[in-house]
């Protein structure tokens, strides 16, 4: 299943016509077409292959998906690679595949659930006239950028609640263990998408009558939010492993706490064990068998008691 549309001097003037006919369609000086093709639609990438004269090695990326983002160039087009992302709610970020084919006069997407609805509705409300492909590609990298930007900025949004976690009396360890990695691992995959953009963004910048004086300016936009971008998810993995770090930190310190804690009042036991099992001796001792030797004998364990208690509890060992 494919989705076209036909610009005549900026207007739209055709839509949901048929791949076959695009060449001729394209044979007027100021037309200029979109093809939106589903990826497992083999029969339309071929045929529009054909009508555009596309590179057989790029129509081969196109249809075997999976690729790293990037751009090829070619002699009569350019192939472009990049993925929409999007974060569930438990923090997995989902990402769709979008190949892009630029030519002089047609702009061609091949996707597989990526949606395209914010893309046109840019093109229907742009201050960039769609005369050029250029300023459709602009429209379509916007989107998929601030895309990446979105998917940033909510998992930012969950580190700050992680973060807030970490630091409650009684944390949930497990939960927290299981997040930290969930989103480290998102992070992981927003990177990989991110990071090649980059490089994308500066090559078209060199493809010649790609990027015109007019649009040279939204094109430098894009590149400083993927800059952003980059800078962001690169902070935020820094943060999540010291945030886990931190938690560790906390966990070690609450344990010594309790082994602290312990460890006091194992030693307040002992003054009575120690007394009680030297007067269990069978061995005659003073106040054998008499009242007060039993009397001296406990006011010697809690007067000792109280003293390592209260020695303890001014060192804070208690």
């Amino acid at each position: 299943m494919s989705t076209t549309r036909l610009y005549r001097g900026a207007e739209l003037s055709e839509e949901d016509f048929p791949v076959d006919g695009l060449r001729a369609r394209l044979a007027a000086g100021d037309a200029i077409a979109w093809v939106d093709i589903d990826h497992h639609d083999d029969a339309a990438l071929s045929a529009v292959g054909t009508e555009l004269g596309l590179h057989h090695l790029a129509v081969e990326d196109a249809e075997q998906r999976h690729q790293r983002p990037k751009l090829d160039q070619y002699r009569t087009h350019q192939f472009l690679a990049v993925y929409g992302t999007t974060v569930a709610e438990d923090g997995s970020l989902t990402t769709c595949e979008l190949s892009i084919f630029v030519t002089d006069r047609a702009l061609v997407t091949v996707h597989d659930g990526f949606d395209m609805t914010p893309v046109t509705r840019r093109w229907d409300d742009s201050v960039v006239a769609c005369d050029r492909v250029g300023a459709l590609l602009h429209a379509l990298l916007d989107v998929v950028v601030d895309g990446h930007l979105g998917a940033v900025s909510t998992l930012d949004d969950r580190i700050e609640d992680l973060e807030g976690l970490v630091f409650e009396d009684t944390p949930d360890v497990r939960r927290l263990q299981r997040e930290a990695v969930l989103l480290r691992r998102s992070l992981s995959r927003l990177r990989r998408v991110v990071l090649p953009m980059r490089e994308i963004m500066t090559g078209l910048a060199r493809v010649a009558g790609l990027v015109d004086a007019e649009l040279d300016p939204y094109f430098g936009d894009i590149r400083d939010h993927v800059v952003h971008a980059t800078e962001w998810t690169e902070s935020l993995r820094d943060h999540v492993t010291a945030l886990r770090e931190t938690q560790l930190t906390i966990q070690g310190n609450r344990l010594n706490l309790v082994m602290k804690k312990v460890t006091g009042w194992a030693a307040i036991i002992a003054v009575p064990t120690a007394i009680t099992g030297f007067y269990g001796q069978n061995v005659p001792y003073p106040g054998n068998g008499e009242p007060w030797g039993f009397w001296v004998s406990t006011t010697v364990i809690l007067g000792l008691g109280i003293w390592l208690y209260a020695m303890f509890k001014r060192k804070d060992w208690l």
